[in-house]
C-alpha cells in the first residue's frame, strides 16, 4: 500500500461496515418509541426511556471494548456486529416491555463496542501525515447515516409494518457482520512495557485515557448542544410553521457536511486544530442563533447549512485530537474516552433543556443554547487551545 494513501480495501470495508451501523442506528432510534407503544400499550416516557437506553449499553460496551481494541479490534468488531445482528433479530419475538428494554441495553452495548473498535482501526491504518483527513472522511458514514437513517426509518413505518422494519435492518447488519470477516488488523507497531504490567490490574486508565479527556469535555458540551436539534425538530418546527421546510433540514445538514469535510480534515493535518475548532464551534453558535429566530424556510435551512459546517467539522476533527499524543495502542480507551463523554453530553441534553421549554420557550431556549456553545470556545481555550501549536497533526503523534 501506498504509504500516504487512504481509501484501500480496509478503510473501505471498515468504512462501509460503519455506514451500514449508523443507518440501523438512526432508523431505529425513530422506530422503537412506536413500536414500544404499539405493542405493549406504554406511555410516552417510557417509549422515549427504550431509546435512550440503548445510549446507556453503547457507554458501557465503549468503556468495556476500549482497553482491548489495541491488538483485539477485528475480534471486538465481530463480536460487536455479531451481537447486534442477534438483538435486532429478537425484537421479531420479543413479548413484553422488560426484555424489550434488556435487548435494547445489549444491542446498544454492541453497538458501543463494535463503532469504537472500526474508529480505532481507522485510526491505526491511517498514515500520520493524513490522519484528520481520513478520520474526517471516515466520519462521513455517520452524517449519510444520519441523513439516510431517519428518512428510511419514517418512509417504512409508514408504508411497511415492523416485522418488515426489523428484517430489513437484520439484513444490513447481517451485510455488516459479514464484511467483517475481511478485515485485516492493523499490526500495533509497539508494544509499551507498562501495558504488560497493568493490563491485568483493574484500573481507571485501563479505561479512560487522560490525554483525550480535555478535548472530550470540550466534545460534551458541544454534545449538549447539538442534541436539542434532533428530538425536537418536529415540535418545534410545529411551533413555529415551518414543518416542511424541517423536512429538508437533515438532507441540507448532510450535504453541508459531505462538500466542507474533505477541506476541513486537509487544514487539521496542515494547519493545527485551532485553526479548524475555533471557526467550527463559532459557525456552530451562529447556526444555532438563525434557528433560534428562524420565521422562514430559508432562514430554517441556512442554519442547517451552519449547523452542518460548524458542528459537523468539529466533530471528525475532535476525533482527531482524542488521539493525538496517545500511543497505538491507547487508540481504543482514547477513542472510547472521547465518545463517552460525547454520548453523555448527547443524552443528558434534552432531558437538560427540555425541563426549560415550559418556562422560557422555545425560541428562548435555542438562544441560552448558543450562549452554551459560545462559552465552550472558552473552555477549549483553557483546555486544549493555548497548548495547541499550529502545526500538522500528524507529525505531533
Amino acid at each position: 500500500m501506498n504509504k500516504d494513501s487512504l481509501w484501500d480495501k480496509d478503510f473501505i470495508t471498515i468504512f462501509t461496515i460503519n455506514f451500514f451501523v449508523a443507518i440501523l442506528f438512526n432508523l431505529l432510534i425513530v422506530t422503537i418509541a412506536s413500536y414500544a407503544i404499539e405493542l405493549f400499550n406504554t406511555s410516552e416516557s417510557v417509549a422515549g426511556f427504550t431509546a435512550s437506553i440503548f445510549v446507556i449499553g453503547a457507554l458501557i460496551g465503549r468503556l468495556v471494548a476500549g482497553p482491548i481494541i489495541g491488538t483485539e479490534g477485528k475480534k471486538v468488531l465481530i463480536v460487536g456486529l455479531f451481537i447486534n445482528l442477534v438483538t435486532i433479530v429478537l425484537y421479531l419475538i420479543i413479548t413484553n416491555l422488560p426484555l424489550l428494554l434488556i435487548n435494547r441495553l445489549i444491542h446498544g452495548f454492541a453497538f458501543g463496542a463494535a463503532t469504537t473498535a472500526a474508529a480505532t482501526m481507522i485510526a491505526q491504518i491511517l498514515p500520520d501525515s493524513r490522519r484528520g483527513e481520513g478520520i474526517g472522511y471516515y466520519s462521513l458514514n455517520i452524517t449519510l447515516g444520519q441523513a439516510i437513517g431517519p428518512f428510511l426509518g419514517i418512509l417504512l413505518s409508514h408504508y411497511a409494518n415492523f416485522t418488515i422494519i426489523f428484517v430489513c435492518a437484520a439484513l444490513l447488519a447481517a451485510i455488516s457482520l459479514a464484511l467483517s470477516f475481511s478485515v485485516i488488523q492493523p499490526v500495533q507497531k509497539t508494544v509499551y512495557p507498562i501495558e504488560e504490567n497493568t493490563a491485568k490490574k483493574f484500573q481507571l486508565s485501563n479505561f479512560i485515557e487522560f490525554t483525550a479527556m480535555p478535548i472530550a469535555i470540550v466534545s460534551l458540551v458541544v454534545g449538549i448542544g447539538y442534541s436539542v436539534i434532533g428530538p425536537f425538530l418536529s415540535v418545534y418546527a410545529t411551533q413555529i410553521d415551518l414543518v416542511k421546510a424541517a423536512s429538508f433540514f437533515f438532507p441540507v445538514y448532510a450535504i453541508s457536511i459531505l462538500f466542507s469535510r474533505p477541506f476541513s480534515g486537509r487544514l487539521l493535518d496542515t494547519k493545527g486544530a485551532n485553526f479548524v475548532i475555533y471557526p467550527s464551534l463559532i459557525i456552530f453558535a451562529a447556526g444555532m442563533l438563525l434557528y433560534s429566530h428562524a420565521n422562514h424556510g430559508i432562514i430554517l435551512l441556512l442554519a442547517a447549512v451552519l449547523v452542518g459546517l460548524g458542528y459537523g467539522n468539529f466533530h471528525s476533527c475532535a476525533q482527531a485530537m482524542a488521539i493525538k499524543g496517545t500511543p497505538p495502542y491507547r487508540f481504543g480507551s482514547a477513542m472510547a474516552t472521547y465518545f463517552l463523554f460525547y454520548e453523555t453530553g448527547y443524552g443528558m441534553g434534552p432531558y437538560l433543556f427540555g425541563s426549560l421549554i415550559p418556562c422560557i420557550g422555545w425560541r428562548n431556549l435555542y438562544l441560552i443554547v448558543t450562549i452554551v456553545i459560545l462559552a465552550d470556545i472558552v473552555f477549549y481555550y483553557f483546555l486544549c487551545g493555548r497548548k495547541e501549536k499550529q502545526s500538522n497533526l500528524g507529525t505531533t503523534m
